[in-house]
């Protein structure tokens, strides 16, 4: 893909940047991965630069960038203050596209620092591509991992909301769609095709398992304790309590075709995911 123009993925390490920097290298796209440090492995392919979205001197990583894939850091609340700066700093290098990693529902909910963004993109007069995911399938095997490994217990304050929950591969698979074929101004609202209940997750586990895995449902209050004893930010915590509230809501439950059009492809499913990760748990 020798015309494709540069690509820099930031969140590189993460659990979508990574899938979505194999891709890219996958489809021979001229990729920069921007890292903390430039001795952070990355796939071959792939080029580290050092970023910071709160060290303006290392903003000379969008120099001869066309395409930025934008993660907000999870502990960023304030999106105009801390990465406002680097969106301006996109834009004064001649970045045509960014392609967000937002949030399912972001454009009816100030509350959540997704939106922020959103709005400071649209500002930007860069053209924009809002990836907007359900809650993701691996967030039960990354950050809530420990509760299902060690505890049996999936410890989260939905209530009886269902989740149109989505697979990282599916939403990583569309962000590379979007990023190679430049995709413009333009909001894909993505889900999986079915929306489970927490209790539902919580069996859908325990088959996997082969043990019985609960489903507490802890109250907001004792969640951000639980959380915030185990050395969370405050911030972090917050915008996790406001997914959760949205889920409990039932207003997390809507399922979306854009992921199974987008790709041509049925979305993966979560008991495809529980098989496929269950060495998480064990």
């Amino acid at each position: 893909m020798t015309n494709t123009p540069r690509i820099l993925v930031t969140g590189a390490t993460g659990n979508v940047g990574s899938a979505i920097l194999a891709l890219l290298v996958a489809a021979g796209a001229p990729v920069l991965a921007a890292v903390r440090s430039e001795d952070t492995k990355v796939p071959s392919g792939a080029k580290a630069v050092r970023f910071d979205f709160l060290d303006p001197g290392t903003f000379t990583a969008f120099q001869g960038v066309e395409r930025v894939f934008l993660m907000r850091p999870p502990a960023m609340g304030n999106a105009r203050r801390d990465l406002g700066p680097a969106i301006a700093a996109m834009k004064a290098a001649g970045v045509q596209q960014v392609v967000f990693l937002s949030l399912l529902g972001a454009e009816r909910n100030p509350v959540v620092p997704h939106r922020a963004v959103e709005q400071l993109l649209l500002e930007s007069g860069m053209d924009w591509v809002f990836l907007r995911p359900s809650f993701f399938m691996q967030n039960l095997s990354t950050t809530h991992r420990d509760d299902i490994k060690d505890r049996n217990d999936v410890f989260v304050p939905a209530g009886k909301g269902r989740t149109s929950f989505i697979d990282v591969r599916d939403l990583a698979a569309v962000g590379a769609k979007a990023l190679l074929e430049g995709h413009r101004n333009v909001a894909y609202p993505l889900t999986g095709d079915e929306a489970l209940s927490y209790a539902e997750v919580a069996h859908e586990l325990s088959l996997a398992l082969n043990r019985t895995i609960t489903y507490s449902d802890p109250s907001a209050l004792r969640f951000y304790r639980a959380w915030r004893e185990r050395g969370q930010p405050r911030a972090f915590v917050l915008v996790m309590l406001a997914i959760y509230t949205t889920a409990k809501l039932g207003l997390a439950a809507k399922i979306t075709d854009d992921t199974r059009r987008l790709l041509g492809r049925p979305a993966i499913t979560f008991r495809q995911f529980a098989q496929d990760e269950r060495q998480a748990w064990i």
